[in-house]
């Protein structure tokens, strides 16, 4: 997705917004003809599962088709919002090396952007009929309905998708170009169609081939990695494998559809809610009441905001610009350099990813079963260290002159008004945290009531609620949930393709061999996730493979709840990281600050994040103390 839309990755999508009329009013009817739906399914999951969590937990008299039904509007919530998500350009790319191509290049790449997954669009709507055919032979337990319904999303998916795709190779104009790009792909298909025969013989070697040279190629390329890992996978089944490629369908529709990961629509639209409530903005300025005449006071504010707001949103950008806004012209104002400001709010990013309800450590507990309720309980500590890690260095910065002016000290008189009236906001974190982490409820329900709470305070005690900013929430909500479920499916087809091809207990016995056990095993861990989280991020790399290295972690007495927080921690570093780390160019894009004024600010705050991650794997017990 965009920078300054989601997580920071640049738009997917051909090197000209323009094209023909007809392409254009194709592309608007499209749009509306998904957006609509799109939207009314958010809202009915929302009147779905807080009607159940009512006819649960008050009335005492559960409903036992809710979830059933939340479940099957869910899977078509991912391929719609998919849908939306390639329309508007925001599944997650890897665009570092596209944009330091030159022009034609850089055109070149963005086509086949386009191309790739047009591609493997066509080739996954055939595998998808026979599976919602073989699925329509069951029926559903609690609904009686045909067990077809949900997976008849993947092919309907699919063929929008790839119209969207069609229509936005219209746009790009330049039909050279876009021979050129379709001449590549149809090059490299063949060359690998042609090496049939030798997979047999080549062994694991395969792996390599597909998942590594495949998937690199196509990521570092710009292809949306979602389509990337699709494409590898179907090339793998398809041509090594020897599987049928409704499996891998299965797979996907499997990754997508549990209803744990129905928290991460739920919780998107609660972080808006939050924003165009003003509830993020009141908390913000409780804090800056409290600390606004403190030497570097509003420093120590922007850490403790992001650490309250945190992980609701479902997007770090979102989060940041809840608060960026608030704080940074009162900062300039008091003479904080534009570098200074920008090095910290990606430095809160990272220091904030184990911060509940994180999506990332939802998506974790969905592939590996680690219980969410733990992994919240055990994200706390670690965030609260790395806060205070950072404000450590904010206070040595000082001793140079970081901040210069400080603000006259609020009366106490308004500062107590000020946390009345932030109050409604500050008790919300908890309250949800609370509720999950005690086992009231489940991170889903919770997330539910979370959204109806912020509605109600929206419109019942601030008075600001926005109607006309809905719909476009929705759909926002939508396309970002698309966007990260997509990836998910494709992960999870490749994580159980690699299992299946026994990687998985290769990879156990290099891992488990390492000199030094489970001290060797955390260290070339935080390595590798760091530089997977510059490169895909944390949700793709978590996907791919949280089901691959948590069961050696088990193997060599590493709590896994531990070893979560160590490699979400890790994958933070990397993704605020410049120049590769994409969530860097996030906090530029919300603050609107130069990426080269960050460069040399941010060393010290990743250094200082770094020793925070060692400490944090060397001692268990900030991960696990209050597991009880």
């Amino acid at each position: 997705m965009s920078a300054a839309a989601g997580h920071g990755n640049a738009p997917s999508g051909g090197p000209s917004p323009a094209g023909p009329q007809w392409v254009r009013k194709a592309d608007k009817i499209l749009g509306l003809a998904v957006e609509i739906p799109a939207a009314a399914l958010v809202v009915l999951e929302i009147v779905v599962l807080f009607t159940g969590v009512v006819f649960r937990y008050v009335l005492n008299n559960p409903l036992i088709w809710s979830d059933e039904l939340a479940s099957i509007l869910f899977l078509w919530l991912a391929m719609l919002g998919s849908v939306i998500a390639l329309r508007r350009g925001e599944h997650m790319r890897m665009t570092a090396l596209v944009w330091r191509a030159p022009p034609r290049a850089q055109a070149l790449l963005e086509t086949l952007a386009i191309v790739v997954p047009l591609v493997f669009l066509v080739l996954m709507v055939s595998p998808g009929l026979s599976y919602t055919t073989e699925e329509g032979f069951v029926t559903t337990p609690a609904l009686q309905w045909s067990g077809s319904i949900a997976p008849a999303a993947f092919p309907v998916g699919s063929v929008l998708m790839a119209i969207v795709a069609a229509l936005r190779l219209f746009r790009v104009g330049d039909w050279k170009l876009v021979g050129i790009a379709g001449g590549v792909v149809a090059v490299v298909a063949a060359v690998f169609i042609a090496a049939s025969p030798l997979y047999q013989a080549l062994g694991n070697f395969n792996l390599v081939i597909f998942f590594v040279v495949l998937v690199a190629a196509t990521v570092l390329s710009g292809v949306p990695i979602a389509f990337s890992f699709g494409i590898a996978t179907f090339g793998y089944l398809g041509l090594a494998g020897g599987m049928p490629l409704m499996v891998l369908v299965g797979r996907m529709n499997e990754g997508m559809s549990q209803l744990i990961l129905l928290a991460v629509p739920l919780f998107v639209i609660l972080g808006m809610l939050m924003e165009m409530t003003g509830i993020a903005q009141t908390m913000v300025r409780f804090l800056v009441s409290l600390l606004g005449h403190v030497r570097g006071g509003l420093y120590y504010v922007l850490v403790g905001a992001m650490y309250l707001v945190s992980g609701i949103s479902g997007s770090k950008a979102a989060d940041m610009a809840a608060i960026a806004p608030v704080l940074f012209p009162e900062m300039k104002a008091r003479g904080a350099k534009p570098g200074e400001l920008l090095a910290l709010l990606a430095a809160t990013g990272a220091q904030t990813e184990t911060i509940p309800p994180s999506l990332v450590l939802i998506t974790i507990g969905s592939v590996t079963g680690v219980s969410i309720a733990a992994l919240f309980t055990g994200g706390l500590l670690p965030g609260l260290l790395l806060g205070i890690v950072l404000c450590f260095v904010v206070r040595w910065r000082l001793r140079g002159g970081v901040a210069e002016k400080v603000g006259a000290r609020a009366p106490w008189s308004e500062v107590g008004r000020s946390f009345v009236i932030a109050l409604p906001g500050l008790l919300l974190p908890f309250v949800i945290r609370y509720a999950v982490i005690s086992g009231a409820t489940t991170a889903t329900e919770v997330s539910t009531i979370g959204v109806v709470y912020a509605a109600l305070v929206g419109l019942l005690i601030y008075r600001r609620f926005d109607w006309k900013a809905v719909f476009p929430m929705l759909v926002e909500t939508a396309s970002l949930s698309g966007a990260i479920l997509l990836i998910i499916g494709a992960a999870t087809g490749m994580s159980w393709a690699l299992t299946q091809s026994g990687f998985s207990h290769e990879l156990a016995k290099v891992m488990g061999s390492l000199p030094g056990g489970h001290a060797s095993f955390l260290a070339v861990s935080i390595l590798a996730f760091v530089i997977l989280g510059s490169v895909l991020e944390g949700i793709p790399s978590i996907v791919l493979f949280g089901p691959l290295l948590f069961p050696i972690a088990r193997q060599l007495g590493v709590n896994e709840v531990h070893y979560a927080i160590v490699v979400v921690l890790a994958m933070g570093v990397g993704l605020f990281s410049p120049p590769f780390g994409v969530g860097y160019y996030s906090a530029c894009a919300v603050s609107r600050i130069n990426p080269n004024e960050g460069l040399k600010p941010i060393v010290g705050y990743l250094v200082a994040l770094v020793i925070g991650l060692i400490v944090i794997a060397a001692v268990p017990w900030f991960s696990t103390g209050f597991l009880g």
